[in-house]
């Protein structure tokens, strides 16, 4: 019993160490990834110049569309078009910019999970819904998630986007549990809710994906605000809000001349940056129907 009892104690304080070091890496930005600078920063800003006109990104390889993975992505992402294009009318944010972005976290996911990917996605057709580093099927981090939450409250903030959506990320204030007293009377207890809790099954419900959606596009707008009040629109570069999307709100420095880049994403042969794939999806004609320019 003493040796069961001390393997017990062990497992779990292997266990505690784990998760020790799981929120460590978190919270130093141990599991944040190299960024690089995109190759294809003129191409993706003409390519602005023309937006709408239908060129495809031809001059940026196309590798990341030629796989079995992205016959599995589109099939999926088709699945998801209403509550997308909800998002997109509630906010603003237009649906192919928002796919564009989802297109990378999931290609990225399905080619550093090849295992998972082959026995769970492909057959299913389903995109893959993180919940350790990020959180969702468009990748938020929890920090990232609350400072997307703070930024709605605070008038202050240059992410700020007017009391209209002051109250768009608003969690409920507690939980009601319904029990029975020993005289069989029902009594209703209201306990409060834990709002980590709730965000986190907000961003990882498997069955509605309404608000991961949601925080991406709101995240989105924010990035856009701070840089239209600064004199430097960026409506019009899917490629430049994918990449501040991947760098996160410290990293966004509005300026004349934003560079393409983000974290290196290899599919094959290529490499692409984080804004870059998003730009070559974004400007290219797959599922323009589904999710026009």
């Amino acid at each position: 019993m003493r040796k069961a009892l001390q393997i017990v104690i062990y497992i779990f304080a292997a266990i505690g160490f784990v998760l020790v070091v799981v929120y460590l890496a978190v919270e130093m930005g141990w599991t944040k990834t190299s960024g690089i600078i995109d190759r294809q920063h003129d191409f993706f800003k003409q390519q602005s110049l023309k937006n709408g006109s239908g060129l495809s990104a031809s001059t940026s390889s196309d590798e990341w569309a030629q796989g079995e993975e992205w016959q599995t992505l589109k099939e999926a992402i088709i699945k998801d078009k209403e509550v997308i294009n909800k998002v997109s009318k509630e906010t603003g944010v237009s649906s192919r910019v928002i796919v564009s972005i989802l297109i990378v976290e999931q290609l990225r996911l399905f080619h550093d999970n090849r295992e998972i990917f082959k026995t769970i996605f492909a057959p299913l057709k389903i995109l893959g819904n993180q919940s350790q580093f990020s959180w969702g099927v468009m990748g938020i981090k929890q920090d990232t998630a609350r400072e997307i939450e703070n930024n709605l409250k605070d008038s202050n903030s240059v992410w700020y986007l007017g009391v209209n959506y002051s109250h768009t990320l608003d969690f409920g204030s507690s939980t009601v549990l319904t029990s029975t007293t020993s005289a069989g009377i029902a009594s209703n207890t209201a306990i409060p809710e834990d709002t980590d809790t709730q965000r986190f099954n907000r961003l990882t419900d498997e069955h509605d994906r309404y608000y991961s959606y949601l925080y991406a596009a709101i995240l989105i707008k924010e990035i856009g605000s701070q840089w239209n009040k600064a004199g430097f629109p960026i409506s019009d570069r899917p490629e430049i809000l994918a990449t501040l999307f991947n760098i996160g709100f410290t990293n966004s420095k509005p300026n004349a001349d934003p560079q393409v880049g983000g974290a290196e994403i290899s599919i094959g042969t290529s490499t692409y940056s984080f804004g870059g794939l998003a730009g070559s999806f974004y400007y290219s004609d797959k599922l323009i129907n589904d999710f026009p320019r």
